[in-house]
Order: C-alpha cells, then structure tokens, then sequence
C-alpha cells in the first residue's frame, strides 16, 4: 500500500472526519457515496449539525401547526354558519324616528308576521319564510323542569334553518292556523326534561299552558356566537303569540327575527336587495329615509369570517417563514465553516482527480440533508403541537397533507438554496493553496 500523499516539510494528510476516501483510481463519487459522506460529516459534529437545523426545525413546525388550526378553525366556523341554514337571510327590528329622536331597535314593531308573509309570496328567489319570536321562560314535565328559549315560529322554520327531526314530526301549517298547543323539543331541552325516555307525545307546560310533544330536532351544537341551538322549544307562531307570549293589539302581529330561505343556485346579493326594496316599500319609507330593520346575508357572514381567519394564518405563516430564512442563513454559516475546516481535504480530492462539480455537488448534498432532517423533525413537532393547540382552543384540527409536503420540500429549497455559496466556495478552491492550509 502506497504511503499517504505527503507535502514536502509537512506531515501525511489524513482523511477529515466525516469524509470517506475516495476509491482507488477514481476522482468522482456517485450520489449514494456523497449521501453516505455527508450524513457521516453530520455525525462527526452532531451537535453543531442539531443547532444548525433548529431554525428549520422551528418553521416547518410552526408553518403545519399555523395551517392546520387554521383549516380547522374556518372548518368550525363555516360549519356554525352552515348551522344556522344554507342560503340564509336574516331580518330583524331597526331603529325608528318620533320626530327628531332616534329610538332604539325594538322600540316599535317596525317588523310584522305580514312582512314575512308578503316576502315569500312577491320575491321569487324567496322559497321559504319564517317569522320569529323568543321568550326565555321556564318548561315543566313532571317533576322536571328547564329554564329554556321558546320560539314561535312558522312551519317554515325547520326548511329555512334545516333543522332536522330526529324523532317524531314537526308541526303542520293546519297545527299552525288552528293554534295548536303543540311543540318541538332542541336536543338539549329533550335530554333535561326526559333524560330516560322518549317525549313524543309527553305532555310539558310552558307558563302554565300546557303543551303535547309531538317531535325532537336533530342536534346543531354551538352557533358562531357560542349560543346553545339546541336549547330551544320550538312551538307555533299564533300558538306562542296568544298563549305563551300575549302582547297588546299595536304588538300582536311584530315579530322578534325573519329568516328567509334563498333558492339554491339564486345570486344571495340580489336576493338580498329585492327584499330590502320590498320592506321599504310595505313600511312606506321615503328614498331619503334610512331603513327601520336591519338585514343580514348570512353568507356574507361566513365569508368575513373566513377571511378574517385566512388573514390571521398568513400572518402567522409570514412569521414561520421567517424563522425559515433564520434556518438558512444558519446552514450557509455552518457549511462556510465547514469548507474553511476541510479546506487541505478538499485540495487533496481535487489532485487525485475529483471534479468541481463533484465538490459542489457534495457540500450541496450536506446542506440539503441537514435541512431535510430538520424539516422532518419539524413535521413531526408540528402535527403533534398542531394538535395540542387545538385541544387547548377547543377547535378541530384540519392536517392539510399538501402544506406537510410544501414545508418539507422548502426546508430542501432552503437548502439547496443557502447551501449553494458555500459548495460554489469550495467547488472553486485552489488544489496548490488548498493543499497548504493549515
């Protein structure tokens, strides 16, 4: 065996941690050997290489962990919109003038079961109508009882909200006509008051009138304003109105809310100002007027939120990208010390015949798998944080695979790209100068 190459007045080069021999009689290394001398230069300074991928570490689990409670937050919020109904328009009392005072909403029953009626029959994209009033009151059954949101409604309702009966029947349009004492439990009332058996057809009394049960809704949850949907008695409009909520003849035709059902497929915004006009025109309000209701597009209301939650993500993501930036500015330091400590190595490859692009090629392998064992770490640390947010906030968390690959295939871009320098560096040493560094 030949004695190691040797300069004159020097001592034999011995080959720097880290980097295997080059093979007898050949200067270039194939990928899997460049893999294999890059992952044992990392492990000659583990530390440094840990140190060195924190910051990669840290963006890439803050990037999964910002989209993922980010996707599950829209998710809760569009699925608390969805709730409420699909294609849903919402009006309710608004402001009205005595002269020059401004009273307060609600003062006059600026809104009438008639509006609602007279919506449904004139704007054809309106397929479903429903006025509304509520009460808090206390409900009764047997020696049970639960302090709970009556509303008067119109049939309509379960169509318009898309309330779905889980057991029994809702009431019928004749129940309604005819004023029948007749309810439908929320899932949260059916489970205080009869919390071992079926109510339909149990007998409950609201204010001392008593009513039969004849259905139970399926359950809804939490609405986006964090109300209990399913604490409700839902019974007739006429019904509550007379027996369960009497009012004075100015009051005993205002409603509390009317939701409108828009056809599937119809534009929500014109919907929206064919409604308006109409009001406006049934209240007799001058051009120069200012509505005395309000109205809502509740899809309006899902897109706001949801891009007020999008909004919030991108700014938490510009955040993790800069930790990223951190990260590689990290890798290009530490390869840069790197090629200044295996300077004589380098020189010694180039003399027995590696090629520049074979030097190059290696330092660029050993940025891009630091940062590669750095973002996979941090896709771990992120899924797992991820969650534990979400459990913390009580959201759902949403993983969204694509951004997983997206992180990890940047921590690789992040790499390659600030690794780049130091490889071109020490791609373009000198053999002569490199072979006499100390």
């Amino acid at each position: 065996m030949s004695p190691p190459l040797r300069e004159a007045g020097t001592r034999p080069l011995a080959p720097a941690a880290g980097l295997p021999p080059l093979p007898a009689g050949r200067g270039g290394m194939d990928l899997a050997e460049a893999l294999a001398s890059a992952l044992s230069a990392l492990a000659a300074n583990t530390l440094r290489a840990v140190l060195t991928a924190l910051g990669i570490f840290i963006g890439v689990a803050a990037v999964i962990a910002t989209v993922a409670v980010g996707a599950g937050a829209r998710q809760q919020v569009m699925q608390q919109i969805e709730s409420l109904g699909a294609n849903l328009l919402v009006i309710w009392p608004g402001t009205v003038r005595q002269g020059a005072v401004r009273l307060g909403a609600g003062a006059r029953p600026s809104l009438t079961w008639d509006d609602a009626q007279g919506v449904v029959e004139e704007v054809p994209s309106i397929v479903a109508a429903s006025a509304n009033i509520r009460q808090g009151l206390q409900v009764i059954a047997g020696n049970q009882n639960w302090a709970t949101t009556i509303q008067g409604a119109d049939p309509d309702v379960f169509v318009v909200h898309d309330w779905v009966i889980e057991e029994g029947r809702p009431f019928t349009a004749e129940e309604a006509r005819a004023g029948r004492k007749v309810a439908v439990l929320g899932a949260t009332v059916a489970e205080m008051l009869f919390p071992y058996e079926n109510p339909v057809g149990a007998r409950i009394r609201i204010a001392a009138t008593p009513f039969e049960v004849i259905g139970v809704l399926g359950r809804k949850g939490q609405n986006a304003q964090g109300m209990d949907q399913d604490d409700v008695v839902m019974i007739p409009f006429w019904t509550a109105r007379r027996s369960v909520m009497g009012a004075g003849r100015v009051w005993s035709r205002s409603v509390n809310f009317v939701s409108l059902k828009v056809a599937e497929g119809e534009d929500m915004r014109a919907a929206e100002e064919e409604v308006r006009a109409l009001i406006r025109q049934r209240h007799r309000l001058a051009p120069n007027e200012p509505d005395d209701f309000n109205l809502r597009n509740m899809s309006d209301v899902a897109a706001t939120r949801d891009a007020s939650s999008r909004t919030l993500s991108m700014l938490l993501a510009s955040v993790a990208a800069v930790s990223l930036l951190v990260g590689g500015i990290g890798v290009m330091n530490i390869m840069l010390v790197s090629v200044t400590e295996r300077t004589r190595e380098i020189g010694l490859r180039l003399a027995v015949g590696a090629r520049r692009r074979d030097i190059l090629a290696q330092f660029l392998i050993e940025a891009v798998v630091l940062a590669l064992l750095g973002g996979a770490a941090g896709v771990v640390a992120g899924i797992g944080l991820s969650h534990l947010l979400g459990a913390a906030a009580g959201w759902p968390v949403l993983i969204q695979w694509d951004a997983v690959a997206l992180a990890v295939a940047v921590s690789a871009l992040t790499g390659l790209f600030f690794g780049f320098w130091p490889a071109r560096r020490a791609a373009r040493l000198d053999p002569i100068a490199a072979l006499r560094h100390d």
